[in-house]
């Protein structure tokens, strides 16, 4: 019995000894395959290694003693299926991992620390070294795959969107005189409508440039060119003020994340020696944007035959015709995103290799077919991918309510936005945003401020000139005549109509003073800018007119009747030579920017972008000197032709600055908030250039010369980024 017993022990430790021999065996060949896939097993084959340890102890606890074990069979069901030249993506879905893994709180032999057991400082110290790996190797990827007919696709869909862009800010001008006719908008309300566009886009700028860093570029375009498409779409049909600037407004909130999103999503499939040309000829699109509003402008508002009417109650006047028209860019760009894929670089940064390789290769074979060489082969197996650190959040899944969820989810996206945002301001992007935040500034402040100075100048010129040839009629006695003729700029002072008959008339810019009319018909009459004054008017009949209460000013109506009446204001553009010449003038200072867009797209990648930068500010405040002599309308349109024809080039050389001085990982953010920056300084320009307008030159021109000249200044500090990778 005694021997038996001891047999038993020997056999027992007999095969405890061949279980040990086999995991040193494991953990030989695990150790061989991390030092070959250089960046460490993944973690499935940790958590399948591990299992066996498992089991390996169950097999000898169990009393399973007797079963023969085999050394070739110790590599374990980690290696099992893997050649040793296998690729392993990093960023590779790996599997739910087992319950056994780390397990009482060990590390399994040969697997890495796990991340649980680093400090926050340590996971974003090998973050940030994996994404600078990422920017060197993502820089050779690019270059394999060529710039050709992808990057020339995804140009002219992107561009789309910042066409849009273009449109959005030159509708505001060229409908804001008709739609406050057509609305009855009095003076204290008139300026509201461009202010509140521009607010959307400052909102817009900001959150969705914040998005674009949290779901991806496209899927932020996507969305925020949708609601601008929408509410551009509404606005043309609604007929109160109130809605109407509503709509706008969210309007202006959608395509604010037009540039910040577009620029960040082209730039990432850029080669460096390509970047800065490709993006100057993008910038191109916000012209021609310029120059479809205002060509649109002119061919639709001023023509009345563009309208249609459902009775007093609705009118689609042609302005709302050229509102539908400016969102077709919008839309069409819409329709293009659908068929593109995500920027592979956010995906890589968010940890998503596989999506990312498949859009690289996408993008490398259809440059090479384009090429007539489609048997090249996409060599790239493996990318780094940064090391992520989650954010975890607890959300009432089982018990709160879906708007509680849903709460939860839209304060956690915006939290999420605003660390971003918080992250620009940490080293070592800290001076660069500053110094960026003085250009942006500047730059605006000075350019919407004069662009809005220029036309309001060109416009009091005009009305000065209009002024200048009104005609007074004083003690006019007519009686048993006709008028069926347009009354235009005239001013009638103490003048008796007896019995006279106004039939099929057009008053433009007519003034009655001190007036009497004595039994007289007005028939079917169109009045603009036309009042009566502190006039008398005795057994008078009035049949189909726009004469309104609010256009008899301390007048006497005795005796009269109204059949008809057409309320609401009337537009009418016949013959109107300002609407035309507006147009013409804002369709010539946005193509005078065609020198200065195609000279930066040729010279950016050559002299420099701070040189162009710089010099193309500093230009600008000089030529700012010459508004000096601006005494005429044509005088004045050159001198605008000449300041738009030269900022261009800064505009465009600070878009490539913005979008290769920040981290993909916050890039569209802190280009968000840079354009959101840009419109608060062109409200504040407006108001600030536009208070001076028919009072003083020397003040805006000192003013936009001087913050022009010392954000140049500044702009020269900032680091040159021609040589650089995409960080």
């Amino acid at each position: 019995m005694e021997e038996t017993y001891k047999d038993r022990t020997s056999l027992v430790k007999g095969a405890k000894d061949i279980v040990k021999e086999v995991k040193r065996q494991a953990v030989k060949k695990v150790n061989k395959a991390v030092d070959k896939a250089q960046d460490g097993y993944t973690q499935r084959s940790y958590n399948r290694f591990q299992d066996e340890e498992d089991d390996d102890d169950y097999y000898v606890q169990g009393g399973n003693y007797g079963v023969e074990v085999n050394d070739d069979e110790g590599s374990s069901e980690a290696t099992e299926g893997h050649d040793e030249d296998d690729e392993i993506y990093e960023g590779e879905y790996q599997g739910i991992p087992s319950m056994g893994q780390g397990k009482d709180g060990m590390v399994a032999l040969g697997q890495p620390m796990h991340d649980e057991y680093k400090d926050r400082h340590e996971l974003e110290t090998e973050r940030k070294a994996d994404e600078e790996e990422l920017a060197q190797q993502y820089e050779l990827i690019i270059q394999e795959c060529g710039h050709g007919r992808f990057q020339w696709a995804l140009f002219f869909v992107l561009g789309m969107a910042l066409m849009a862009d273009g449109v959005e800010v030159f509708v505001v001008g060229f409908v804001l005189p008709s739609a406050e006719t057509d609305m009855c908008i009095p003076n204290s309300g008139s300026g509201w409508l461009g202010s509140i566009v521009y607010l959307g886009m400052m909102v817009g700028a900001f959150f969705w440039g914040g998005l674009a860093d949290k779901v991806g570029r496209r899927q932020s375009l996507l969305i925020c060119m949708s609601v601008n498409g929408f509410f551009a779409f509404l606005s043309s049909f609604v007929q109160g003020y109130g809605f109407f600037l509503f709509c706008r407004l969210f309007s202006g909130f959608g395509i604010g994340g037009a540039v910040p999103t577009v620029f960040s999503y082209f730039s990432e499939v850029l080669a460096r020696e390509k970047r800065g040309e490709h993006l100057s000829w993008l910038c191109m699109f916000w012209m021609i944007g310029g120059i479809y509003a205002s060509a649109m402008a002119w061919a639709i508002i001023p023509h009345y035959g563009w309208s249609f009417s459902m009775g007093s109650a609705y009118q689609f006047h042609s302005w709302r015709v050229f509102v539908i028209v400016c969102a077709l860019p919008c839309v069409s760009s819409v329709v293009a995103l659908t068929f593109m894929p995500e920027s592979p670089r956010f995906l890589l940064e968010v940890g998503k290799h596989d999506e990312a390789w498949m859009i690289l290769k996408q993008i490398h074979d259809t440059n090479m077919r384009a090429r007539g060489q489609p048997e090249k082969v996409f060599t790239v197996n493996r990318i780094k991918t940064p090391k992520q650190i989650d954010e975890l959040i607890e959300i009432e899944s089982d018990t709160g309510t879906w708007y509680r969820r849903c709460f939860v989810r839209i304060r956690t996206e915006l939290y999420g936005i605003w660390l971003t945002f918080m992250r620009c301001f940490n080293y070592p992007v800290k001076d660069n945003t500053i110094k960026l935040t003085a250009v942006w500034f500047t730059l605006s402040f000075g350019y919407y401020g004069l662009s809005v100075w220029f036309p309001d100048v060109i416009k009091h010129l005009q009305s000065d000139e209009y002024a200048s040839r009104v005609k007074h009629f004083r003690n006019e006695e007519v009686s048993h005549f006709v008028f069926n003729f347009t009354l235009e700029n005239q001013i009638h002072s103490n003048g008796e109509y007896i019995n006279d008959r106004f039939i099929m008339m057009k008053f433009k810019s007519v003034t009655f003073e001190d007036s009497l009319f004595k039994n007289c018909v007005f028939e079917d009459i169109t009045s603009l800018n036309t009042y009566f004054r502190n006039c008398t008017f005795m057994n008078t009949t009035f049949y189909n007119t726009d004469l309104e209460q609010y256009k008899f000013v301390d007048s006497e109506l005795i005796n009269c009747t109204f059949f008809h009446i057409r309320t609401g204001c009337q537009i009418s553009f016949d013959d109107d030579y300002s609407a035309y010449w507006i147009y013409f003038v804002n369709f010539l200072g946005t193509l005078a920017v065609l020198p200065g867009n195609i000279v930066s797209a040729l010279l950016m990648d050559r002299i420099g972008r701070l040189t162009m930068l710089g010099g193309s500010m500093v230009l600008s405040g000089i030529s700012c000197f010459f508004l000096w002599f601006g005494t005429s309308e044509s005088m004045m349109i050159g001198m605008l032709c000449l300041y738009n024809g030269l900022t261009i080039s800064a505009w465009n050389s600070l878009d490539v600055i913005t979008v290769e001085l920040y981290p993909t990982d916050r890039r569209a953010t802190g280009f968000g908030f840079l354009n959101a920056l840009c419109k608060a300084a062109a409200v504040l320009g407006n108001l600030i250039f536009g208070s001076l307008v028919g009072i003083t030159k020397a003040i805006p021109i000192l003013l936009a010369s001087t913050v022009l000249v010392c954000g140049g200044l500044v702009g020269l500090r900032l680091p040159d980024t021609r040589t650089q990778v995409l960080m």
